[in-house]
């Protein structure tokens, strides 16, 4: 009965190992005080160590490379790396040899070689073949490594042979978006990007690679202008700094500016697709991974028919010191309009508009504007917001009321301003 076990018995060996760096060995140095029982035995003990840095007690990082004893973690996005190897360990040769090896996840089956590869003509004893594979991993959950081998015997006997490796795919970064509706159809992405291994990783660079809708403006960098010579723009830098370090469980915020592309400007039910993130980061031993997200997506405001945009308005003005702003009135919708401007007082009447409420401005057809300029007067010092206009459409009889359209610093005259008068640029609808 041994015997006919024996027989069957195949006469190669498969294994399969992970391919993975090493850590730096790590020792957690105990203190005491001298007149403590223990002395000096604990600082002894650590310097007679080999792995230890000698005479750099309080340091706990060894200058000494761990090889890794488990199989470890892998991660969604990165790159999992495996050694095949097939030994024959019986006392004959082997012929036709072909390796196969697939990875099973949960929605999908994936060869990884084997496939287009030329049979092994022959494996003489004690010999071995050996591949090594490589795959991005680009799903969560369970997957199964399975490798399965074929050969011939002496006698022309074909033998096969499985064997299944099964592993778990965790999820490196917790990703949170949030959308701001801003002024003049910009948009405003914030991304929050936390770390949930338990190692730290180097952020290369976080993008955002929006739609065919939107143009995208990076907010995560500044520019130094001391150091701009000669050059037409100054150099840009992370605003998190060099290398961008990111500790386990902690998170960083990111800041992207959209802008709708004119040809897209009415289309508001594709405007809900903004884009993708894409995320590089490297961790201990500059491995590289890999994460993108799936198409982000937000909830668009409903267009009014008509929109108004604050061109150009100062930052501080003084009190009881009429001032000017300039404004844009666009026609958004499908009709033409005739339109009247109408002036109120605000509702806490700090400001108050200068000129003759109720004149007519004009008639705007369908996607032209026209620009106004109009003037204020700050009655109290402090923030003030500019409210009160009302347009009235003479043809529908439709009146379009706009309040705390933005705000202005009015300080008093024994004051100094603390910003410069700088002009912004404002919409609301």
């Amino acid at each position: 009965m041994d015997s006919g076990l024996r027989e069957r018995e195949h006469l190669l060996a498969l294994k399969v190992m992970r391919l993975t760096k090493p850590s730096m060995y790590t020792n957690v140095p105990v203190h005491c005080e001298a007149q403590d029982l223990p002395g000096t035995i604990f600082k002894e003990s650590h310097d007679a160590d080999i792995a230890t840095i000698k005479g750099v007690y309080n340091f706990g990082l060894g200058d000494l490379l761990v090889l890794p004893q488990t199989f470890g973690n892998i991660f969604l996005g990165e790159t999992f790396s495996s050694y095949v190897s097939v030994h024959n360990d019986s006392n004959q040769t082997v012929k036709d040899i072909v390796i196969k090896t697939d990875l099973q996840t949960s929605s999908q089956r994936l060869t990884l070689s084997g496939a287009a590869n030329m049979p092994v003509a022959k494996l003489d004893t004690q010999q071995s073949y050996d591949q090594v594979i490589h795959h991005e991993v680009k799903e969560l959950g369970t997957h199964i490594l399975v490798c399965a081998v074929s050969y011939s015997t002496n006698a022309g006997e074909k033998m096969y042979f499985r064997k299944f490796f099964k592993f778990q795919v965790l999820k490196p970064l917790d990703v949170k978006t949030k959308f701001y509706n801003g002024e003049d159809d910009t948009v405003f992405l914030e991304a929050q990007v936390q770390n949930i291994t338990s190692s730290p990783m180097v952020m290369e660079s976080v993008r955002l690679e929006p739609s065919q809708i939107y143009t995208v403006i990076d907010l995560n960098s500044v520019s130094d202008d001391s150091n701009k010579l000669n050059s037409e723009e100054a150099p840009t830098e992370n605003v998190f700094g060099r290398g961008s370090f990111l500790h386990p469980n902690d998170t960083r915020q990111y800041l992207y500016m959209l802008r709708t592309k004119p040809s897209y400007e009415r289309n508001h039910k594709s405007a809900s697709m903004v884009g993708k993130l894409d995320i590089v980061w490297r961790t201990g031993f500059g491995e590289r991974g890999r994460l993108q997200t799936s198409h982000l997506t937000r909830v668009t405001q409903i267009p009014t028919d008509i929109k108004l945009t604050v061109s150009r308005i100062p930052d501080t003005v003084p009190v009881e010191t009429r001032f000017p702003v300039e404004f844009k009135l666009k026609n958004t919708c499908e009709r033409k309009m005739d339109l009247r401007l109408l002036m109120t007082k605000s509702k806490d009447g700090a400001m108050m508009w200068c000129g003759t409420s109720g004149r007519n401005i004009g008639v705007l057809v369908p996607g032209s504007h026209l620009d106004l300029k109009l003037h204020l007067l700050p009655l109290s010092a402090g923030l003030q917001s500019v409210s009160g206009l009302r347009v009235l459409d003479n043809l529908s009889g439709r009146t379009y009321e706009f309040d705390n359209i933005t705000s202005v610093f009015v300080y008093s005259c024994d004051q100094s301003p603390f910003t410069s008068n700088n002009l912004v640029s404002q919409t609301i609808e």
